[in-house]
């Protein structure tokens, strides 16, 4: 196979526009003989002659026009290239791979993602689906550029893996946790109701770990210790538990927004009022790693997503 030299592929063309290697020369700041030296070792190379005198001058043979022909190509995608280079230095380019926790995909990433297409168009995200635990491993392994998780407290306050040292982890915001009852509960439409109120009732947990720790968090800081009577992974699992009068649970209000209750008609979502717990939806990166302009633009594109949208 032919190794073919771009720059011989240059003199070739600027030969053709200029007219004469003596132009040619004088365009591409080199001398005439050099010019007809890398031009003959061009033929050479490609086993065709590329130029045929034509009175005191040369012209460019058949074959050379051919070659022309894809070395234009050539260097159409070369100018290409060299400009998605220069997007993804100011990070206006660039592909960041991330991994959210389940309702965080269509609450907060999917409208990040609408943004992004319109302010910063060549900005690609890769979605992976992956729960608070396994992202953080993701994104150990590389898998992942950006991981969102969630956690009880506050990052400089949260154990785990905030404190390790490999990260980078910031509050994108603090999403309110309200209480699911089911519609015939006592409690349903009581005025002012808190949590500690329902400190005898049944509850039904998250099917993760990270999820059962946020309820029991926030209901240690009500002041008592929850009767865990179920668990589930999903949240219409969860409000059909309580639509049925299984128990109680605590609800993200992310996990609901513009959803109703995924259509369970029998419960009750109940707002805790100024003391109500929030869960904190947490954004990590690999140290450092936060600086990339295109994941820099991510970062900033999941920022200005309204909370509990």
């Amino acid at each position: 196979m032919t190794e073919w030299d771009i720059k011989k592929l240059h003199i070739l063309r600027t030969l053709d526009e200029r007219g004469t290697v003596t132009a040619t020369a004088r365009a591409l700041l080199m001398t005439p003989s050099a010019v007809s030296q890398q031009l003959s070792n061009l033929a050479r190379q490609v086993g065709v002659d590329l130029l045929e005198a034509h009175g005191r001058r040369v012209r460019l043979t058949g074959a050379a026009r051919l070659l022309l022909g894809h070395a234009d190509a050539v260097f159409a995608q070369l100018e290409r290239a060299d400009a998605e280079l220069a997007a993804y230095a100011q990070g206006e380019a660039g592909e960041v791979r991330v991994g959210a926790f389940s309702t965080a995909v269509p609450a907060l990433v999917v409208p990040a993602v609408r943004a992004l297409r319109v302010a910063h168009p060549g900005v690609r995200v890769r979605v992976r689906e992956a729960e608070a635990g396994e992202a953080y491993e993701l994104l150990a392994a590389g898998e992942v550029d950006l991981a969102l998780s969630l956690a009880a407290r506050a990052p400089r306050e949260a154990g785990g893996p905030g404190r390790d040292g490999r990260f980078t982890r910031v509050t994108l915001f603090a999403d309110p946790l309200d209480v699911a009852l089911p519609a015939g509960h006592a409690l349903a439409h009581a005025p002012g109701l808190g949590l500690a109120d329902l400190a005898g009732e049944e509850w039904i947990f998250g099917g993760s770990g990270l999820w059962s720790e946020i309820t029991l968090a926030a209901c240690e800081a009500a002041g008592f210790v929850p009767q865990a009577a179920h668990s589930a992974a999903g949240w219409a699992a969860i409000l059909a538990m309580v639509e049925a009068g299984m128990g109680v649970a605590l609800v993200p209000r992310m996990a609901v927004s513009g959803r109703g209750a995924f259509g369970q008609g029998g419960v009750v979502m109940r707002d805790l009022g100024a003391a109500r717990p929030r869960r904190h939806v947490i954004a990590a990166t690999r140290r450092g790693g936060e600086a990339a302009p295109a994941l820099s633009h991510v970062l900033g594109a999941l920022r200005a997503v309204p909370p509990g949208r």
